[in-house]
């Protein structure tokens, strides 16, 4: 987690940076890695009060610009004026793994104490010196900051933020260090709510948090009077937060329709202009290729038209020769006229669409025959999870859900056969079993992905299989683009991870797939495509999620796990 300098400290304003509530403007952001560009001519600009949603594709940008307006990268090109007081949440907060729980906190106490401190110091001087304009004017800056950030009910905010995000429990004196992904996380976000920033920069804020962590964090955001800043992959997040939505995704018409990036409105909305502008522009692509076909046929056709079909009699050969001569001059000027508008038709026709990813019938193999792919009786694994009883038939689709810490991930691993029950009994009758872990994790990350994805497959396809027939499936599967086969996996992004460890799963199609956390990470174009495709899929399914828009929109089986039972921690 960073910040840029409290305005607690100082009544300078850093270069490149706006007093208090400022707003956060960029224009012309660009920035390329090696030979790829990330981003190109990027503009954005959020106002007080303002709440940027931020999408796009795994690799379209998000993750580098919102580094790039934290300070953190430097752009190529652009220019970018942002708040003085800033925070800014990675997806990996970088603290110090020597650094303590309550250090973390403290320091994020500190700054409001001194704030606080110093209005009071302010009204103290202000009081013996009534008529001091100038001291009048730093005690309403210092007050008008501290109001902003509700300096006076820090620490109540600190104590709650830690209890609601799950950290209650935890030993401030434990090393950051020794903390999981999820509580490092957490643990950044309870400073950021305890400090309650001018500026807020999110990069997907909502990962390993349970329901009532996710309602706390939207009401901080919709109640703070600065800017936020949030690339998501969570839709009822953006749903409930975003007043604007961002598109980094190219496309003909834009996010508004017209060209541009921005749509000012709710995430639902967005998602209905976005479908119209797609339609939009398929049918301008198909209405240009339809018009290019016809001027091509014309001006192919056009050169071998004549005047009639008969060649001159003997005693008109001269009337036979002018009229040719016409005909020809006429045809000639057709053909030109229709060369050019061919040559204006090929230079202003918009890009073709890119096909959308469609799955169908690929997430699984055949489900085989109807009995019970997993059955379960008192099943529980110490300190982890507790399950009384689960059949699952095949071909059936099941919602495992549970707060986090609640065992979800521990039950996907003693159906995949990695985890051993202390107690009960497991029966999993399934030939192939696919598993899409929640992190993934290659044993080889200098590995290009295409071999990466080569080397995978090759318990299926043999040891003597043409690693380009292998290639081609994770090709056809449309989950990276051609560009990215060849980086290094450690290279590519979280979510470009993640859909090369779905696309090794789904291309063993398994007939019992296990899938944790699939949305995590994952485009909301890829995240709603596998959503259709499991509706689809034939196999049985296993699915643990704490994704609320996946959950209030599934409708098959529910399984609500506990944590333990009791006798059994």
């Amino acid at each position: 987690m960073i910040y840029l300098p409290s305005p607690a400290h100082s009544d300078a304003t850093p270069l490149g940076t706006t007093h208090g509530l400022g707003p956060l403007t960029a224009a012309g952001i660009s920035r390329t890695f090696g030979a790829r560009p990330v981003l190109t001519d990027i503009d954005l600009t959020a106002s007080p009060g303002e709440r940027v949603g931020i999408v796009g594709e795994n690799g379209s940008g998000k993750s580098t610009l919102l580094r790039i307006l934290a300070g953190v990268d430097t752009p190529d090109r652009g220019t970018l004026t942002r708040p003085d007081d800033l925070g800014y949440l990675a997806q990996d907060p970088p603290f110090d793994p020597a650094d303590r729980i309550d250090d973390v906190l403290r320091d994020a106490l500190a700054d409001l104490h001194e704030l606080v401190q110093r209005v009071e110091h302010l009204g103290e001087q202000l009081a013996g010196h009534a008529d001091d304009a100038r001291l009048a004017e730093r005690y309403a800056v210092a007050l008008d900051r501290a109001v902003a950030h509700d300096a006076w009910d820090a620490r109540r905010r600190a104590t709650d933020a830690a209890a609601r995000l799950g950290l209650a429990d935890l030993d401030g004196a434990r090393r950051i260090g020794s903390l999981s992904g999820g509580e490092r996380t957490r643990l950044a976000l309870a400073a950021l709510m305890t400090r309650r920033p001018s500026c807020v920069l999110l990069d997907e804020p909502t990962n390993h948090l349970d329901d009532d962590a996710l309602d706390m964090l939207e009401d901080f955001l919709v109640g703070l009077p600065g800017v936020v800043v949030a690339a998501s992959h969570d839709r009822v997040f953006l749903d409930r937060v975003a007043t604007t939505i961002v598109d980094l995704d190219p496309s003909h018409f834009g996010t508004d329709g017209h060209g541009g990036r921005r749509y000012r409105g709710g995430f639902s909305d967005y998602l209905q202009a976005k479908a119209e502008a797609r339609r939009r522009w398929e049918e301008t692509y198909r209405d240009q290729q339809d018009e290019l076909a016809a001027l091509r046929h014309t001006v192919s056709t056009s050169a071998r038209q004549v005047s009639n079909h008969h060649g001159p009699r003997d005693n008109d050969k001269f009337l036979a020769g002018f009229k040719a001569g016409t005909v020809a001059r006429a045809v000639s000027r057709r053909v030109r006229d229709a060369q050019r508008r061919l040559d204006q038709a090929e230079a202003e026709q918009v890009r073709k669409p890119r096909a959308p990813l469609s799955f169908d019938d690929v997430l699984t193999g055949p489900a085989r025959g109807n009995g019970v792919v997993v059955s379960v009786r008192d099943l529980h694994v110490h300190r982890r999870v507790y399950l009384p009883r689960l059949d699952v038939r095949a071909g059936e689709h099941v919602l495992v859900t549970g707060a986090n810490g609640s065992g979800k991930s521990s039950l996907l691993a003693v159906f995949a056969g990695w985890l051993r029950p202390d107690g009960g009994t497991v029966s999993v009758a399934a030939t192939r079993i696919g598993v899409l872990q929640q992190d993934v994790a290659y044993p080889h990350p200098d590995r290009d992905a295409r071999s990466t994805f080569v080397d995978a497959m090759r318990d299926i396809a043999g040891p003597d299989a043409d690693p380009g027939t292998i290639a081609k499936t994770l090709t056809d599967l449309g989950l990276l683009h051609g560009r990215e086969l060849m980086t290094p996996v450690g290279s590519l992004s979280v979510g470009q991870q993640r859909r090369l460890a779905l696309a090794i799963v789904v291309a063993h199609q398994p007939d019992l797939l296990l899938l944790d956390e699939p949305t995590n990470h994952v485009s909301l174009a890829l995240a709603g495509e596998l959503e259709e495709s499991l509706a689809r899929s034939p196999g049985t399914v296993l699915i643990a999620s704490h994704d609320r828009w996946l959950r209030s929109r599934w409708q098959g089986q529910v399984v609500p796990i506990e944590a333990s039972a009791p006798g059994r921690t």
